[in-house]
């Protein structure tokens, strides 16, 4: 029997329900605990590594994983390249996305402080930053296009949602996928062999910016349970 290891809380909204699909289907789930170092034996033993989280922890197993040869989604270098915030935005103007001027002096206009890796989370101090990307809107919406390849084609879903004070995002809508965003996003997973990302976007002046990368999605709010439960199935003989 096949065997996924997910570096997950069991918990999760998205990826238990995931894992449960993936049971039914004949898998042997295991769950690795995030922040908890993962060990090389455990890793060997499985027929795909699938991480949820940006933590040292998951780079270093995502790295051996991909060294010895287990099927990972996603690998260890779109992860941490991606979690590279400059190389995430580069890698988006590569593609034909708009995106915010970068300082890495304070300007003299509005910005928002960004720490270098996604890793850190946001600035301690939200005046102070690794460096200054320009403010391109007003109200505190963001579309964000999650896509997910299934070993076949990439399945695209946009949702709008306000980011709140606590840090978290409501989801506020479903929304209609445009076309010329979700070529964009795709073009992104296949330049960086990824299996699943998210894209967040905002509305400016001139049309619409994209911010950031999440190199490890959580899916909440999107409905693609089976999209990723086929995308992770795709890794191994099970599935393939």
């Amino acid at each position: 029997m096949d065997c996924i290891g997910f570096i997950c809380e069991p918990e999760h909204p998205v990826f238990g329900a995931v894992a449960e699909r993936l049971s039914a289907r004949g898998f042997d789930v295991q769950f690795l605990r995030p922040g908890n170092p993962v060990a090389r034996a455990d890793i060997d033993d499985l027929a795909a590594l699938v991480n949820t989280t940006l933590r040292p922890e998951s780079f270093s197993a995502l790295r051996y994983a991909d060294r010895v040869g287990v099927e990972t989604w996603n690998g260890f270098l779109p992860t941490t390249a991606l979690a590279c915030r400059l190389v995430a935005l580069h890698g988006l103007e590569q593609v034909g996305c708009q995106v915010p001027t970068v300082w890495f002096e304070k300007p003299d206009r509005d910005y928002v402080a960004r720490t270098r890796y996604a890793w850190d989370g946001m600035p301690a101090n939200s005046d102070e930053g690794d460096f200054y990307q320009a403010r391109v809107r007003a109200e505190p919406v963001e579309y964000k296009y999650f896509a997910v390849n299934d070993g076949r084609e990439t399945h695209l879903r946009a949702i709008q949602v306000r980011s709140e004070v606590t840090g978290l995002d409501h989801v506020i809508s479903e929304e209609t996928v445009e076309v010329t965003l979700a070529a964009r996003v795709r073009e992104l997973l296949d330049r960086f062999g990824a299996r699943a990302l998210c894209v967040e976007f905002v509305a400016g002046e001139e049309g619409f910016y994209a911010q950031a990368v999440d190199p490890a999605p959580g899916f909440t709010g999107t409905g693609m349970e089976r999209r990723v439960a086929d995308s992770i199935a795709s890794l191994t003989t099970i599935g393939a």
